[in-house]
């Protein structure tokens, strides 16, 4: 499968199965048989029969490697900032399909909270304050489609499970900017979180704080904004003006 990859990468038009068969040395039968299946999953195109390219599946991919990259590295040290002034963990999350994943984490003992997900550990949307953020841009049938596949399974007491209740976690999300996780999917733990936009204005990533329950400080709020929006700067993104926070 490599092999077939990169000689199809060394070309830019399509290469005939013939060709890819000599150049790597598999059976026809066996090129074909590989190909099908890339091609089942977009990662290779056959523009007419018996040829084939690259699949746009593959620059989805790349896009949103270099996306973690160059989000990673510009969120470091505000991050690490952040976690000094206040002494708990800070997340960094970004979207894939129906979760988010953890892509870093400024983190010390002192926080006196365990970490329960590393990073690159996933959760669902509906019960994760970055998850939120990521909902709350999407279009109101696309929410629902949403709720639809997952059915809303909740983790604990608080999580929520009905699609009216997300519905308006949502709006007041979309309204602030900020979404909050209280203790919806881990109970004792409660998370604030802002949103951090590339240089075309797109929702790429979140920021979030993670404390105890009771410690939970909105004092906070400020200062997550700010290095969300530090973040998103050094990314090319121009804020509009938002009403205050006040959720």
């Amino acid at each position: 499968m490599f092999a077939l990859i990169d000689v199809l990468a060394s070309r830019e038009e399509a290469i005939s199965l013939k060709e890819i068969s000599e150049k790597t040395g598999l059976h026809p039968s066996t090129t074909h048989r590989i190909l099908n299946d890339l091609a089942t999953g977009r990662f290779v195109d056959r523009p007419e029969a018996g040829n084939y390219r690259l699949g746009m599946r593959l620059l989805e991919l790349g896009n949103l490697v270099k996306a973690r990259l160059s989000v990673r590295d510009a969120a470091l040290h505000p991050m690490r900032e952040l976690h000094k002034l206040i002494q708990q963990p800070v997340n960094l999350s970004m979207r894939q399909g129906d979760e988010i994943v953890y892509v870093e984490r400024a983190y010390s003992e002192r926080s006196g909270m365990q970490v329960v997900r590393a990073i690159g550990g996933r959760a669902p949307l509906h019960l994760t304050s970055v998850g939120k953020l990521f909902l709350s841009v999407d279009d109101p049938q696309k929410v629902r489609a949403y709720a639809t596949r997952t059915g809303l399974a909740g983790h604990t007491r608080n999580s929520i499970t009905q699609l009216p209740v997300l519905e308006r976690e949502l709006s007041k999300a979309r309204q602030y900017g900020i979404a909050r996780d209280n203790e919806e999917l881990e109970l004792g733990v409660r998370c604030m979180a802002a949103g951090i936009h590339d240089d075309q204005g797109k929702l790429v990533a979140g920021l979030s704080i993670s404390a105890p329950a009771d410690r939970l400080d909105e004092g906070w709020l400020p200062k997550l904004e700010a290095t969300a929006s530090e973040i998103s700067e050094a990314l090319g993104y121009k804020a509009p003006l938002r009403p205050s926070s006040a959720i």
